[in-house]
């Protein structure tokens, strides 16, 4: 029999394990859990035998990747996989995917919870101002994006997006004003989300100079990776410009100097874009049945190291 690990630091909910396990169960497939591990050694044991896993923000590099000797796909629960090293994996011979969509929603929920409370000053008591009418820019135009556009439009903003690798006119299908590069995006809105992976490209792009290109009273919303955010940067725009603020769900490495700016800075103390009931049951599910169609038939729809 098949087995599939599910490892998970910071785990699914209940009615999430229950549904993988459902899933694995008629795909004849056993499930093994390691829940709330807090010592690498525990996965390295925990992965010797098993055909799958399932993980969230765990890491699987190649120390990993070494003790799973039976491993052929890993299945991460969520669109982000840069906690997976995929040069490894593809030397060990694995498979890597991801859930795309799934936490779509969820993470475009929480970039208008964070603009909301920016707008309104924290909800300090003071006036504040509207999303109504103010120039949205989404960089990056895939299916969170999309969704963040498809909220935005029901508060009457007025939306921009920029994709290199996404068609002007599939953006402009949906409505979206497509603008030619990233410079342009920062400097036509006063908003502007960011929906960028982590890779040597974007890595510390996120950077002075394209932040300063933005309007007075802009508003800046990172709910996709840490990383993206050159933060000493950003630390001295927003000691230049006391009308800027950042808004994020991955907090900085420089969480202690951005809480300086008090009312212009907001941080979650843990990666939030998922943390919904349905996000998480979700990912889990489509994790399980991505699995089940692997060894079932070999589908490799979601595969991210070709």
């Amino acid at each position: 029999m098949k087995k599939i690990l599910v490892a998970t630091e910071k785990p699914f909910a209940k009615v999430a394990v229950d549904g993988i396990k459902e899933v694995a169960a008629e795909a004849g497939i056993e499930v093994v859990m390691l829940e709330k591990y807090t010592e690498k050694a525990e996965l390295l044991a925990a992965v010797a035998d098993v055909d799958a896993m399932i993980i969230r923000s765990d890491k699987v590099d190649n120390e990993v990747f070494d003790a799973a000797k039976q491993l052929k796909i890993v299945v991460r629960a969520g669109a982000g996989y840069d906690n997976v090293d995929l040069v490894a994996a593809t030397a060990h011979g694995v498979v890597v995917m991801n859930t795309p969509g799934q936490n779509s929603n969820a993470v475009a929920e929480l970039v208008f919870g964070m603009l909301v409370y920016a707008a309104r000053n924290f909800y300090n008591g003071k006036a504040g101002t509207e999303l109504k009418g103010k120039k949205l820019g989404i960089l990056a135009y895939g299916n969170v994006g999309r969704r963040v556009a498809h909220i935005a439009k029901g508060f009457d903003m007025d939306v921009y997006a920029y994709d290199a690798y996404c068609p002007a006119s599939a953006i402009e299908s949906d409505g979206v004003k497509a603008v030619a590069s990233q410079d342009e995006l920062f400097a036509q809105c006063g908003i502007v989300s960011l929906h960028i992976p982590a890779t040597a490209e974007t890595r510390q792009s996120i950077n002075a100079a394209l932040v300063g290109k933005m309007p007075k009273g802009a508003i800046l919303v990172n709910t996709a990776r840490k990383e993206i955010i050159n933060e000493p940067e950003l630390l001295a725009l927003m000691k230049e410009r006391g009308d800027l603020k950042f808004m994020t769900d991955i907090m900085p490495d420089a969480d202690a100097e951005f809480r300086v700016f008090e009312g212009r800075y907001f941080s979650t103390p843990k990666k939030m874009g998922a943390q919904t009931a349905e996000a998480n049951i979700n990912a889990g599910v489509a994790a399980a049945r991505q699995i089940a169609a692997f060894f079932k038939d070999g589908c490799t729809k979601f595969q991210v190291n070709k």
